[in-house]
């Protein structure tokens, strides 16, 4: 399976994310010895590129593919390679659009195995063996619990069983935007898969990159640095739109079309009056900027909107 090599950001309260969708023909999903080269591009203000590179394995065979297990797994059964908060929500909607299908749970440690269970996924931990193949998997695992990275998304790709859908989440990073310029889904991509990329900061009321501001009080980076924001409700209903939508060759995209300055965002929440905590301010003057997403193209071919539309919206003040 393709291994990935991308850039993962620094702090876990401000993740970037990069799904890709894996999809091809049945007889064709897994390439022997071949190297695919993503170029990610800012859209007009910027000629800056990067690479995203697969290398696809050369030990394993595109007959595989095809070796489901003995018939016990559902066409709409679906595994979650990382069950954290967005893979749960990926299951809760799933299983509201699925009623009767099975859900899968891969994890690091046993840990989190009862909660789990009480949500209806069954869990399995990470290095048992695969007896089973999916139709749908989503890979949300992150890589700062994994020694081999590419590794794991090539394990994971062994349980799908090249029907439904193979969604893989991971670092935005690779767009070399850095000047708070436009970009969108106009992105060189080879033919063997599909690239769903959502660039955000995931975010809900007890999680990130402004709880994280506020419980650090003062925080070294540019204030005007541009961030684009999803809510993790919506990163997981759009998830489940590109597993259902089972697109061949699509590049994607997922944000809520309101880009603001880390300034902003904290501005917002200021206003709010929803927190305890003071935040006293940003002092970095000399860090790289963001970029500027937008993603009308996809909502287009998913006909998809967010339940949150901005994070004003969100925080219910105005903007």
């Amino acid at each position: 399976m393709g291994s990935v090599s991308c850039v993962s950001h620094s702090s876990r309260a401000l993740t970037h994310y990069l799904f890709v969708n894996y999809l091809s023909s049945k007889n064709s999903v897994f390439f022997k010895n071949r190297i695919c080269t993503v170029k990610f591009r800012p859209s007009s203000s910027s000629s800056m590129a990067t690479s995203l590179q697969f290398n696809a394995s050369s030990t394993v065979a595109s007959e595989e593919v095809n070796g489901a297990s003995s018939g016990l797994v559902g066409e709409n059964d679906l595994m979650i390679v990382g069950p954290g908060v967005l893979g749960r929500l990926v299951a809760d909607q799933w299983r509201q659009e699925h009623p009767g299908c099975q859900i899968y749970g891969q994890t690091v440690t046993t840990d989190h195995h009862d909660e789990l269970i009480e949500m209806g996924i069954n869990p399995c931990v990470k290095g048992s063996e695969v007896t089973q193949k999916y139709p749908y998997v989503i890979f949300c695992a992150p890589p700062s619990r994994s020694s081999d990275y590419p590794g794991d998304v090539r394990l994971a790709a062994m349980s799908w069983n090249g029907e439904g859908s193979f969604l893989f989440t991971s670092s935005s990073a690779p767009f070399d935007c850095n000047d708070n310029g436009l970009c969108d889904e106009v992105i060189s991509v080879a033919y063997w898969y599909n690239i769903c990329s959502i660039p955000n900061y995931l975010h809900k009321a007890d999680r990130g990159a402004h709880v994280y501001w506020l419980g650090k009080g003062s925080v070294d980076v540019h204030p005007d640095h541009i961030l684009n924001l999803i809510h993790y409700e919506d990163a997981a209903s759009l998830s489940v739109a590109i597993l259902k939508k089972k697109l061949r060759g699509q590049i994607l995209l997922g944000c809520d079309n309101h880009p603001v300055s880390r300034q902003e965002v904290m501005d917002l929440v200021s206003k709010s009056g929803k927190f305890s905590k003071k935040f006293e301010g940003f002092t970095g003057t000399t860090d790289p900027l963001g970029k500027r997403l937008n993603n009308s193209k996809t909502r287009q071919e998913l006909e998809w909107e967010p339940k949150y539309p901005s994070f004003a919206h969100f925080l219910g003040v105005s903007e």
